[in-house]
């Protein structure tokens, strides 16, 4: 029997190297000082998400959603507006009791909430276009946005308003979970 094939399993056992010495550090390693170094970016599942998560991205098309129902609303109020207006000098229709609590609203008062109703409109669109580059700021807006709007879309518009108090709390926690908090303080590079 050979005991000079490296790949013989029953050949001799390989030669052991002679221990250094036995005192001081272990032989690799390095005396610690200070603090432990910090573990990779990502090593314990806290990584920036690199696409934005699919509730943030609900959130931002319920945004486009409810500035779309704004234009309608915009549209809705300048007509009122504008037929009060034009239909309170007309003599036909002074004894219709259904246009008379219309008119008891000034024209003035019907022309200022749509002029309100746009600027609330061109905000959400400024919010819903932010959603990619905007940072914690943006998010702390948005969820004080969906909160407000979920306020007024519950006392003035019970019924018309309901679409949008669902749709700005949907938002409101969307953009306020976990996935939101990550998406809006990721790094930007």
């Amino acid at each position: 029997m050979s005991f000079g094939d490296p790949n013989n399993p029953y050949g001799a056992p390989p030669q052991q190297q002679p221990p250094a010495a036995q005192y001081g550090y272990p032989q690799g390693q390095q005396p610690g000082y200070g603090y432990p170094q910090a573990p990779p970016v990502g090593a314990y599942g806290m990584s920036a998400p690199q696409t934005m998560p699919g509730n943030v991205s609900a959130a931002r098309v319920m945004m486009w959603v409810i500035a779309g129902l704004q234009v309608l609303g915009i549209a809705l109020f300048a007509f009122s507006a504008a037929s009060v207006s034009a239909a309170k000098n007309d003599n036909a229709v002074k004894d219709d009791t259904a246009f008379q609590q219309l008119a008891d609203y000034s024209s003035g008062l019907l022309w200022g909430i749509t002029l309100f109703a746009v600027a609330w409109a061109v905000f959400t669109v400024v919010l819903a276009l932010k959603f990619n580059t905007g940072g914690n700021g943006v998010r702390i807006t948005v969820l004080v946005y969906g909160i407000i709007t979920a306020v007024l879309g519950i006392y003035p518009f019970v019924i018309v308003g309901l679409i949008h108090t669902v749709l700005a709390i949907l938002i409101a926690c969307f953009v306020g979970g976990s996935n939101g908090s990550a998406w809006f303080n990721r790094p930007r590079y």
